[in-house]
């Protein structure tokens, strides 16, 4: 393989660096990269980007050696456009230029693939960022985060120890969590951190970053997680990821900015309502990673009445423009907005039916289109769960899925797993879950996390799923054996029963009957496949 081979894609820039934006094939450049052509052409706020295709993705899985090269030189090619672009440049003392690392595969895996975040941050940028911002706190998260991040998906570190010393600094600080740390609490987070990456440290050379970052997303495309999430959902014939760099927008830059994931409807439930999570002050891995419970959108209008405004009205013209419910993520820096990513967002069955009857109504899909996306549901088994009988709540938590569920508390993935198959029911407890939890996703009849927002990469993949997904219960404590837990200051042991209620967020412990009844939308699909059928 050579590099004159290998076509980049392009967005919001042309050959030249000028503003420009063509197409971009979704088997080539994947689904995340064409639909950020697809906005740009909209004219709304997308960071320049250059796309690696897919086709890299195979080579570079195999060790091919000319197509590391020519990874090389496609990133050499990319990063003089984007340093033309912006006027900045990577590594740079006085005006740094940094990239974020996605992936992006044909069809899209919610959370499955690795991000890099602030590639080209090194000793000599991180103070040309001070400079170029006069925002040291800005510089010295964004370099501790890039210090972990590469150690952990590059090189291959294990997570534990960054946040067993991010707890620690936390802790000495006295404050609530990582957003309220200072500048000088955060230059000493990240020297320590590059003592616990050791040998798995990012090199100083930027470009040897974005090199190692880019193949390491490549290469999750064979990660477990990935694996089973293709498998689960008949992905298998994906040819591999792409992988788009793109400049870095800053979410962790003060006051005014913040990262977020909106929709343009309610993914539980189908309704037309706006619905967002978002937090100040933070990067997009913050949110999406579920490490963290989020703000709504009222409390961003509240804040950011602009941006939050310009948001409401770029997911309405995007479901539009798509025909479909969108699923954004996004952040905001210094009070300004930029879409980072649209795709058809992921729903629960019952907000399919749903969502499928109201395009009909509004007149952005047919008949024929509302029940070709709803074909593979067995709309006789969707609609409206409830328990028979009232019980007292132990606890309440965020409502990220609806429905109820009632089965054994299991604090594993595997431990869930294990328990459906000797014929019981299982509720996922976690204290986080995150996408590496999937299987135990689809074993269980519902999932409760301490913390974490109902936009995370495990609450979209739980909705699609239909399962009962509760997240952000303040008052569930795991034990640190993941054997027991304290739910609302009661014991909660490994194989007791425990009940969620995703209508009204109540958590009891204690074994509860559920009553069901069909959903009137799915009334409505059967009567359409009845006349599509030509039956009256």
């Amino acid at each position: 393989m050579s590099a004159h081979r290998i076509q980049l894609g392009w967005i919001g820039l042309d050959e030249g660096g000028r503003d420009r934006q063509a197409e971009l094939p979704a088997a080539t450049y994947g689904s995340k990269a064409s639909e950020l052509a697809g906005m740009t052409a909209l004219g709304l706020p997308v960071p320049p980007a250059f796309v690696l295709p897919t086709t890299l993705c195979g080579p570079i899985l195999s060790g091919d050696e000319k197509a590391q090269a020519a990874l090389r030189d496609c990133l050499a090619e990319g990063v003089a456009r984007l340093e033309a672009a912006t006027g900045r440049k990577l590594g740079d003392a006085r005006a740094p230029l940094l990239v974020s690392v996605r992936s992006g595969a044909e069809q899209s895996m919610p959370g499955m693939l690795e991000t890099v975040l602030d590639v080209g941050i090194n000793a000599a940028s991180l103070h040309g960022l001070i400079r170029a911002t006069g925002n040291p706190r800005l510089a010295y998260d964004s370099w501790r985060r890039f210090i972990q991040t590469y150690a952990e998906v590059v090189g291959g570190a294990k997570i534990a120890p960054f946040d067993q010393a991010l707890a620690r600094m936390v802790a000495a600080e006295g404050v609530g969590h990582e957003g309220e740390l200072d500048p000088e609490a955060l230059e000493r987070l990240a020297a320590e951190f590059l003592v616990l990456a050791e040998e798995s440290a990012p090199p100083s050379d930027p470009m040897a970053q974005l090199f190692g970052a880019a193949r390491a997303v490549y290469l999750s495309w064979r990660s477990p997680r990935a694996e089973t999430y293709r498998r689960m959902n008949g992905l298998e014939h994906l040819l591999g990821t792409a992988v788009a760099v793109q400049v870095m927008v800053f979410g962790n830059a003060g006051g005014a900015s913040g990262s977020g994931v909106a929709f343009s409807r309610d993914p539980a439930t189908g309704a037309k309502t706006f619905y967002a999570d978002f937090l100040f002050d933070a990067q997009g891995e913050d949110v999406v990673s579920g490490r963290r419970t989020p703000l709504d959108a009222a409390q961003l209008r509240d804040r950011l009445p602009l941006a939050a405004r310009q948001l409401a009205e770029s997911a309405e013209l995007l479901e539009k423009a798509r025909r479909d419910m969108q699923d954004i993520e996004f952040t905001i820096e210094n009070g300004k907005l930029f879409l980072l990513q649209t795709r058809s967002a992921k729903r629960t069955p019952r907000a399919a039916l749903r969502i499928a009857v109201d395009l009909v109504a509004e007149g952005l899909i047919d008949r024929a289109e509302a029940l070709r996306r709803v074909a593979a549901i067995d709309v006789a088994k969707v609609g409206e769960t409830s328990f028979v009988e009232a019980a007292p709540a132990a606890a309440r938590a965020i409502v990220a899925a609806p429905g109820v569920a009632c089965g054994r508390a299991c604090f594993t993935s595997a431990r869930a797993e294990a328990m459906v198959r000797h014929g019981d029911k299982a509720i996922l407890v976690r204290r986080d879950a995150s996408t590496e939890d999937v299987a135990g996703f689809a074993a269980a009849d519902g999932v409760l996390t301490a913390i974490g927002g109902r936009t995370s990469h495990a609450a979209v993949v739980a909705r699609q799923m239909g399962k009962v997904c509760l997240v952000g219960c303040g008052a569930l404590a795991i034990d640190a054996d993941e054997r027991g837990a304290v739910l609302g200051g009661q014991a909660l042991h490994e194989g007791d029963w425990i009940a969620l209620d995703g209508a009204s967020g109540e958590i009891a412990i204690g074994r509860r009957a559920i009553a069901f009844e069909r959903a009137p939308e799915g009334e409505t699909i059967m009567e359409w496949r009845k006349q599509s059928d030509g039956r009256t």
